[in-house]
């Protein structure tokens, strides 16, 4: 048996704001954008591979309360970086807001920011090996 993790859910209000912060910041692409049935589809890649990604899904009342809190606090996407020096002053000239600064280990680096909802986000640079 295989499975596969296919797409992460993040509810937003505006498809549109959704997308050009993450294309703007994280250069993520869209692999799918339609509406059937009067909901739009929306889905993000952050690599060339497309069977990875995030779904974003409007929220609709009693929904929009939770837009940003989905996770309580804690983190709603792990991103992997291999140049998180480059992105994390990147991040910093569009005013994303770091609530974690760079931390290093012998493992790894990461940092972590708030989307433009206030979903954290941790982002991650492996140590070579």
């Amino acid at each position: 048996m295989q499975t596969k993790l296919g797409r992460a859910v993040i509810l937003v209000d505006d498809y549109d704001k959704a997308f050009a912060f993450y294309e703007k910041n994280f250069f993520c692409k869209k692999i799918h954008d339609s509406t059937a049935n009067g909901q739009r589809y929306l889905h993000i890649a952050f690599s060339d591979n497309e069977g990875i990604g995030v779904w974003f899904l409007k929220a609709e009342d009693p929904q929009k309360e939770k837009i940003g809190t989905q996770t309580a606090g804690q983190p709603t996407l792990v991103i992997y970086t291999d140049t998180i020096e480059k992105l994390y002053k990147h991040i910093q000239s569009n005013q994303v807001r770091v609530v974690e600064n760079m931390v290093s280990t012998a493992e790894s680096k990461f940092f972590q920011c708030l989307d433009l909802y206030g979903n954290r986000l941790t982002i991650v640079e492996l140590a070579h090996e």
